[in-house]
């Protein structure tokens, strides 16, 4: 380990793992001062946090995938008051020449903490965005489980005995999933093929119907806390549950990291991007950004071309005005962020103040 320098102002930067995180600290110099290995505990958080203030005063920490295994040590230093960057990994030109370890990864980490590159801000993760975000994950894997038993389901029907797949022909979805659980096979005759047919049609049935009832759980408190983040956004035009849910997702519990609603709009993907060439002088929308933000986006803007006069009215002056469709609709989605930003904001301001005056 290095001798202290004269001035007291490190850089700290983590390598993050399961169970085990790779801490490194640089000095006002960029100068790898150290490293260290800790656990993925409460216990090796604190002791990670002492051994980084030892070299110095503390002025921030560069963290790797602070939204998977570095989330429990983003928030232990984000209540410690410490100052949080989010780091990409490091550059592959710089792992080719010098390899790669974890002690390489942290000491990168520190370096692009140091010097504020390949860095953002990353969301907290100790609010109600939170808590959509995790019930919002829970509800995608319960539909894809509820699509998979239903396509089990229909082919098990189709392989079944004309006895059994006669009567089941002209039922509707719930019809049929409500028939299929009710049964009453003999499980002791598993053997026979018949049965064991039932058995599983059955089992498929109640499969069915559990995840159902578990997607309307899930979808009542997904509303609730929509509701209470930002019901203005429910009110406007085109704009439903999951859409308004995922814009929050995005914007996080701290919407203030992002600069402008500019910042916004780029991190939904629907900032643009110049495409000149010659003398045509023209835009074309971002292809980066969060994917998930610009597919609400991009469905809030073809339900208010449908549906809202006044949309439709604003696409067909830019038609008129030399625009192409494509090009119309890049700029109704820019309006689209413009307008979602700034709602979500407000009632970020509003839940502050809230907060405070409690």
């Amino acid at each position: 380990m290095a001798e202290h320098p004269a001035e007291t102002h490190v850089i700290g930067g983590v390598d993050t793992h399961k169970e085990l995180h790779v801490a490194a600290v640089v000095d006002h110099r960029d100068r790898v001062l150290g490293t260290e290995t800790f656990p993925t505990t409460r216990h090796g958080y604190r002791l990670m946090l002492a051994w980084m203030n030892s070299f110095g005063d503390l002025q921030r920490v560069g963290i790797e995938c602070s939204g998977s295994y570095g989330a429990g040590l983003l928030r232990y230093m984000q209540a410690a008051g410490i100052e949080i960057l989010e780091v990409t990994a490091p550059d592959k030109l710089d792992r080719r020449r010098r390899g790669k370890n974890d002690d390489f990864d942290a000491e990168s980490a520190a370096h692009a903490a140091f010097a504020k590159r390949h860095t953002v801000t990353p969301r907290t993760r100790d609010g109600m965005v939170e808590s959509l975000r995790v019930l919002r994950a829970c509800r995608k894997t319960a539909v894809q489980a509820r699509r998979i038993a239903l396509q089990m389901i229909q082919m098990t029907i189709v392989c079944a005995p004309d006895k059994i797949r006669d009567p089941l022909r002209s039922m509707t979805r719930m019809q049929l999933i409500r028939t299929l659980a009710s049964w009453r096979p003999d499980l002791t005759a598993y053997r026979q093929v018949e049965e064991a047919y039932r058995i599983s049609l059955k089992s498929l049935g109640r499969r069915y119907l559990e995840l159902h009832d578990e997607i309307a759980d899930l979808d009542d408190m997904i509303e609730a806390i929509v509701k209470d983040l930002a019901p203005e956004l429910l009110a406007q035009a085109a704009i439903g549950l999951n859409s308004a849910a995922q814009l929050l997702l995005t914007a996080g519990d701290n919407p203030e990291r992002l600069r402008s609603e500019a910042s916004f709009a780029a991190l939904c993907g629907v900032s643009p991007v110049p495409a000149s060439s010659g003398k045509t002088v023209r835009h074309r929308l971002n292809r980066g950004g969060d994917r998930a933000a610009n597919s609400a986006i991009h469905i809030i803007a073809i339900g208010r071309l449908r549906l809202d006069a006044h949309t439709q009215d604003y696409v067909a002056r830019r038609i008129a005005a030399g625009n192409s469709k494509l090009e119309a609709i890049r700029c109704l989605k820019r309006y689209i962020a413009r307008e979602v930003f700034g709602i979500i904001m407000r009632r970020h301001r509003e839940i502050s103040q809230s907060q405070i005056a409690a």
